[in-house]
């Protein structure tokens, strides 16, 4: 995965200069590059998860067209949590850390936090494995096994997004008193 921050910082050069020559304005370029960052990665991995939600209802298509009824149930669950995880990463607030939150986060813990942010990613690729999966089971015995894995990894999906708060809650008890 590219790395965010640097792309942003690399494209802030004039800004960079003029922060040397204020006092102060580096502290603010930075927690506006961060939110840049957290912006373009969240754009991300929901596009991610949104190529992946679309390969689910297209499964569900293709079954409702060839009279398959009994997953689409199990499917609509899946696409529904998709969904609901793709509008919970688009529509939070961007930024780690704006200048009056109560959370500060420095850059070693914002690396813990693209770390986090990775493994979703990763996890985008695990359900889409998963969905592949379905589609090479269909007609098989291994049809409920491959229907079960993308219901498990579907509501891990949101669980998982939701503990990233914790995470940032953590770095926040973690960090020394200001």
């Amino acid at each position: 995965m590219s790395d965010f921050l640097g792309k942003v910082q690399s494209e802030s050069d004039l800004l960079s200069k003029l922060a040397g020559k204020i006092p102060g304005f580096s502290g603010y370029v930075d927690r506006e590059n961060r939110r840049a960052a957290d912006k373009l990665l969240r754009e991300s991995i929901a596009a991610k998860f949104d190529q992946v939600w679309t390969q689910v209802t297209n499964v569900q298509k293709d079954m409702a067209s060839a009279g398959e009824m009994k997953y689409l149930d199990d499917l609509e669950g899946v696409a529904t949590k998709i969904r609901t995880f793709i509008d919970k990463v688009t529509t939070a607030s961007y930024g780690y850390a704006g200048f009056f939150d109560a959370v500060k986060v420095n850059k070693e813990e914002l690396v813990k936090l693209y770390e986090f942010d990775l493994a979703l990613v990763d996890k985008a690729d695990e359900l889409a494995r998963g969905v592949d999966n379905v589609v090479a089971s269909k007609d098989t015995d291994g049809m409920p096994a491959a229907i079960s894995n993308v219901v498990t990894l579907s509501r891990e999906l949101v669980s998982t997004y939701e503990k990233r708060s914790e995470v940032i809650m953590e770095l926040d008890q973690a960090a020394p008193a200001a």
